[in-house]
């Protein structure tokens, strides 16, 4: 084995001071593997406990719903209730035990929630209707401060637990998202109109969830740069004011969703977004972002154009041990497409393997 250092297994220090063994974290992954009432169970313990025990520093959950009205899928985690504290304590101390930072990534699906699944309405910032979607109702005012103080208490459950911290899910189009964009968002209320009005629903959760949780504990927070898949209405000017925003309300990293962490951006394709983001933000924050990332070599790259941290998807899914085999220089990756026994040989049950045949080039049959 030719052993040489790697900038990626360096530590990594949040805003708070909150350590992380290493640069690189599982990104938050769906797996449909939790129970129906969204309590944990022995699969999505052991899909997350084989990559923490694979050298992963951050290890992420899936998004997890604060609230019934949020759950978006079938075998979602939940964090929306007392009862689901040993579950998720359970979960805490696997992970921190094999001595990764665990964090929960909290969500609300809105437009994209399932009435089947969770007996309520389906609302969002507007009821504007979209192709293949139902209208979903438009959010009262009501409806929209219960959801920051359902994610204020899903964040206060979640360190009880024993987690490192949370994750807000401003990315891929859910409940956040939806009032940041200016297509999904037609309110002419404090909620919308105005970027700062559209942006007001993220940041009072982030100071909310920030107010009510202890200092040590790591709030941060992931975006969507530009309009991709479920984002839609986002532009790339806004998401930048957006990630100075949220750094003056104290989130302690950002997580930015590229799809493709090394194609530039589609408002300036003559620039690179980690750049432009790494200059919005706080020096003291890191700058974690995901997309695509396969190698060694893909990661380091990432971090010199100015990225902190890696967060992998379907590469950590290939590749269990994938930060501690990086040691080895010579070490190549398992790519996909895999068979399901061989993602079942890497931790994943047979649910979460047959979902991935949804995402084109990840199962070989």
């Amino acid at each position: 084995m030719t052993t040489t250092d790697s900038p990626l297994l360096a530590p990594l220090r949040f805003r708070n001071g909150a350590p992380a063994k290493n640069r690189i974290w599982l990104a938050p992954l769906t797996n449909q593997q939790s129970h129906p009432d969204g309590s944990l169970s022995d699969d999505e313990l052991n899909w997350l406990m084989r990559r923490a025990e694979g050298g992963f520093g951050v290890v992420e959950t899936c998004a997890a719903h604060v609230a019934t009205d949020g759950k978006a899928w079938e075998g979602e985690l939940g964090v929306f209730d007392d009862r689901l504290l040993p579950g998720l304590t359970r979960l805490a101390s696997a992970i921190t035990g094999a001595g990764a930072t665990g964090l929960v990534q909290l969500f609300h699906g809105g437009r994209r929630a399932d009435p089947k699944l969770n007996g309520g309405r389906t609302w969002s910032a507007s009821a504007t209707s979209e192709e293949g979607t139902p209208t979903p109702a438009e959010g009262t005012v009501a409806e929209i401060e219960a959801a920051i103080g359902h994610f204020r208490d899903a964040a206060v459950r979640a360190e009880r637990a024993g987690f490192q911290g949370v994750e807000l899910h401003g990315a891929h189009g859910y409940l956040l998202a939806q009032f940041l964009s200016s297509t999904q968002n037609q309110r002419t209320d404090a909620w919308g109109g105005s970027f700062e009005n559209r942006a007001r629903l993220l940041r009072e959760t982030m100071r909310a969830v920030r107010a009510a949780t202890k200092k040590s504990f790591i709030v941060g927070v992931r975006i969507s740069p530009e309009d991709f898949g479920q984002s839609k209405g986002l532009d790339l000017d806004e998401t930048l004011q957006l990630a100075t925003w949220l750094c003056d309300d104290g989130a302690d990293f950002i997580h930015a969703s590229l799809w493709k962490a090394f194609r530039n951006t589609t408002k300036r394709p003559a620039e690179h977004p980690i750049p432009l983001l790494r200059a919005a933000i706080s020096r003291e924050v890191p700058l974690v972002v995901a997309g695509a990332i396969w190698t060694r070599a893909e990661g380091e790259s990432l971090l010199a154009m100015g990225a902190d941290a890696v967060a992998l998807g379907r590469s950590a899914i290939a590749n269990p041990e994938w930060p501690l085999r990086i040691a080895d220089a010579t070490w190549q990756p398992k790519l996909a497409p895999l068979t399901i026994p061989e993602l079942i040989e890497r931790g994943l049950s047979p649910t979460f393997a047959s979902y991935l045949r949804a995402f084109r080039g990840m199962v070989a049959e």
